[in-house]
């Protein structure tokens, strides 16, 4: 097979997965701008994720027809060249980042620990999206197989009605059959920075901790966790919606780079 068939295939390839991801961003995100609280730090979200979109769009499309290089004047062509290493590095950098969102969300530790932090997840309209219920699930089995254990439910953003992401968790877990001692509430975190700076002062220094929250989530909420003073975190990625799943990994791959930047 030549180097044309090759370029071909690895281009349509490239084409479909691009437009999935995109396709994707556009069916989650608005709906969730229309229905959080923090409509604005969506926005700003939703815009950033379009522009790694675009970006991986044009490089796919570069890979299928190469028309960055294929100009009929030299000066284009030098042009052209210089904006395909652009691309071909953003690309990178992008891939870069949702490997390791990737390899976060199948890692899971074997031990385990009588603390547990679950972080929040914005209400839509005040009520728990699935994802949130898919780390509950997980919260609630870990809570009923070992009943000495603690569950620190982190998460503020109180809707219209001034019901917070901690206290829907917790009724949520007590209609999943955990007892209200086995539970305790944070309800001041806006964000995964707050949720651990939050939490670190209710336990005792070096106190190990098990992390649940949804598998896309856990590699920076775990990096989070230790900079908040955390040096024990055993990871339990809880399972998250397929169909979301493009967009999601996308949103933490904007704050993965956002972090770096600051």
């Amino acid at each position: 097979m030549t180097d044309e068939p090759i370029r071909r295939i690895a281009g349509d390839l490239l084409i479909a997965a691009a437009g999935l991801l995109t396709a994707d961003v556009l069916l989650v995100m608005p709906r969730k701008i229309r229905t959080v609280v923090l409509k604005q730090n969506y926005r700003k979200v939703f815009c950033c994720q379009m522009i790694l979109c675009a970006i991986l769009l044009v490089f796919a499309f570069d890979v299928r027809f190469g028309f960055l290089t294929g100009m009929p004047r030299k000066a284009a062509n030098v042009i052209g060249m210089i904006l395909r290493i652009g691309v071909d590095l953003l690309t990178a950098v992008i891939l870069y980042f949702c490997g390791r969102v990737a390899a976060g969300s199948v890692i899971r530790s074997r031990e385990t620990a009588n603390h547990v932090i679950v972080p929040g997840l914005a209400l839509e309209n005040g009520r728990p999206v699935g994802d949130l219920l898919l780390r509950l699930d997980s919260a609630a089995a870990y809570a009923a197989a070992h009943p000495d254990a603690v569950l620190i439910l982190t998460g503020g953003n109180p809707d219209a009605s001034g019901q917070t992401e901690a206290a829907v968790m917790q009724a949520l877990l007590l209609e999943r059959g955990v007892k209200p001692e086995q539970m305790r509430p944070e309800d001041q975190a806006e964000t995964t920075k707050d949720n651990f700076r939050n939490t670190v002062g209710m336990l005792a220094p070096g106190t190990p901790v098990v992390l649940i929250t949804s598998n896309y989530h856990m590699d920076r909420a775990v990096r989070t966790a230790k900079r908040a003073g955390f040096s024990r975190v055993l990871r339990r990625p809880a399972r998250s919606g397929l169909l979301s799943y493009g967009a999601n990994m996308l949103w933490e791959v904007i704050l993965d780079i956002n972090e770096i930047e600051n």
